[in-house]
């Protein structure tokens, strides 16, 4: 399943970012914006943007988004970091 969101010409028009960047600057914004609500996990707010994990966690910081971080994401990383 996909979602298609329509944005209205005289919106699209009004952006103040090149029609080049306007497809992925708003991926990004929407994935923010869901991570920061809980809507949806780092990860999946990640798949929308072309950041990687590293990027992605440094864009949260700088707009003071704070990253929940759980117990079970610690494991898991150290699980990853030792090669498990």
């Amino acid at each position: 399943m996909s979602v298609v969101l329509e944005i209205p010409d005289q919106v699209a028009h009004a952006l103040r970012l090149p029609a080049s960047e306007q497809q992925q600057s708003l991926m990004t914004e929407l994935a923010v914006a869901l991570y920061a609500r809980g809507i949806l996990s780092f990860g999946k707010a990640r798949e929308l943007t072309s950041l990687n994990r590293i990027e992605f966690g440094l864009l949260l910081g700088r707009r003071d988004i704070p990253r929940c971080y759980t117990e079970q994401d610690l494991e898991d990383d150290i699980a990853y970091a030792r090669g498990q």
